[in-house]
């Protein structure tokens, strides 16, 4: 049951006074927009308890902006029309560690008569949590989220070098770390950012499982514990922005873009999840191949079958498709496969006793995807399959793009969209995705993703890369 106005007048008062001790001013609150991008309003710490109340005011045109803050239009949203209302979940309120007297929260919105916002991505990850629940299931997600972190152009911090603090078109990045990709030697030259990186998130209550170096250059990763998707979504807007500001203190910045350099491995954001019934893994049946129940198995069956559409949503932006090639562990090809780094979905056993074993990566989507999108729609996906009996097909092994076409062919094995307006083709045609986001909101999201196309469609590969490195 949903407190009531005076309960949730006393629970701010009480959450401002919190804060206010620990000398916090400001709270930001913030959404992610369809083009992956985290937008806020700021409240200073006093007006939290009107913040609960009666929201704080926004346009409803956010939902169509693009990445570099153009507006496009779909059937229901755009123009100047309109008002909404951003109310914070005061049980995420989190004291930034990075940020001194900063606060973070993040928001659902609704109209102006208290009606929930059809295009609200965060309320349709709790409906599709919700639709689990109602056919039984309990859904445990975590994310891997991966940034390649630089310094300036022109000497250090973010102000140097290009107007904007980034590298434009054949600038080189200069990176701050210089060893072996996973090697030791990164950790040992910026020992003392990775050590902040982490002394951060923990005071802000994230789990980390692992925090290491990675394969591009000046490249890092952390994976944080598996939980409810909706938290799993909050924690990776939280993770993000928590980089970001450890990386400025330390006169250094974080991209996130999928494609850092043209050419060179970029980022992902590989989604993890696991399926439970009341306690009981569908992950670890004794007698069952691959240790998954059937309705895992056909839970992951529609995962797979919608993944071409799901790229809209996962992949969104021109940049993700620099990304997403053969044979760089993206995930290029429609197959999945056990223990399989090269797959679209990987099949993760795990050691039998390991409680993160047991579970399911999506390994195409990106950091430019909106994760509270991506766990609703990964959700609807699955549930569609569980509903309808989706197989999945044999597991592949090895690698799929050193196979030969005709070989592909014979397993039934195809390349994943390869480029933005061909995967925002599948999500145009997806009923499943259609009905389970809205129309508003999956008009928006295809509205977006029509107009970040068209705004690159004569764009080289390095210039997609340099518009976009920075805006993630």
């Amino acid at each position: 049951m949903e407190p009531g106005p005076a309960q949730q007048w006393g629970d701010a008062r009480r959450t401002a006074a919190r804060l206010d001790a620990e000398h916090v001013r400001a709270i930001a609150l913030t959404w992610v927009d369809n083009a992956g991008i985290a937008r806020t309003k700021t409240v200073p710490t006093a007006r939290l308890a009107p913040a609960v109340q009666r929201g704080v005011g926004m346009s409803p045109v956010f939902d169509v902006f693009t990445s570099d803050d153009a507006i496009t239009a779909s059937a229901h949203l755009g123009g100047p029309d309109g008002d909404l209302r951003l109310f914070p979940d005061l049980e995420r309120v989190t004291v930034l560690a990075a940020q001194p007297g900063w606060a973070w929260a993040p928001v659902d919105r609704y109209d102006q008569l208290g009606t929930p916002h059809p295009g609200c991505q965060r309320q349709f990850a709790r409906r599709m949590v919700d639709r689990a629940a109602d056919a039984g299931l309990v859904l445990r997600m975590g994310f891997e989220t991966e940034w390649v972190v630089t310094r300036a152009p022109g000497g250090g911090g973010p102000e140097g070098g290009h107007p904007d603090g980034a590298a434009g078109v054949g600038e080189p990045l200069e990176y701050p770390c210089i060893g072996p990709a996973y090697g030791m030697t990164r950790v040992v030259e910026l020992s003392d950012y990775l050590r902040d990186v982490a002394e951060a998130l923990a005071l802000q209550g994230v789990d980390v499982l692992q925090l290491h170096p990675e394969y591009a250059q000046g490249q890092f990763e952390v994976s944080t514990a598996s939980a409810d998707p909706l938290r799993a979504a909050d924690d990776l807007v939280l993770v993000r922005e928590t980089v970001r500001a450890v990386s400025l203190r330390h006169g250094l910045r974080a991209s996130f873009a999928p494609t850092v350099v043209a050419g060179q491995v970029g980022n992902g954001c590989h989604l993890h999840l696991s399926l439970h019934r009341g306690e009981r893994s569908l992950h670890r049946d004794p007698d069952a191949e691959w240790g998954l129940d059937p309705d895992a198995l056909r839970f992951l069956g529609g995962v797979l079958d919608a993944l071409p559409a799901l790229l809209a949503v996962g992949c969104p932006s021109p940049a993700s498709y620099l990304r997403l090639g053969p044979s760089v562990w993206a995930g290029a090809y429609q197959c999945w496969g056990v223990e399989n780094r090269e797959a679209a979905l990987r099949l993760v056993t795990g050691a039998p006793g390991d409680p993160d074993g047991g579970h399911a990566e999506i390994k195409p989507f990106d950091a430019a995807a909106n994760p509270y999108l991506a766990v609703g729609a990964v959700i609807a996906a699955g549930l569609h399959g569980l509903s309808t009996g989706t197989a999945l097909p044999p597991p592949v092994t090895g690698d799929p793009g050193v196979l030969g076409v005709r070989e592909r062919a014979r397993r039934g094995i195809v390349r994943l969209p390869t480029s933005l307006t061909e995967s925002t083709d599948r999500l145009a045609e997806s009923a499943t995705l259609r009905e389970a986001m809205g129309e508003v909101l999956h008009g928006a999201v295809i509205a977006v993703r029509r107009a970040e196309a068209t705004h690159f469609a004569d764009s080289e590969p390095d210039e997609i890369a340099a518009a976009t490195r920075w805006r993630y």
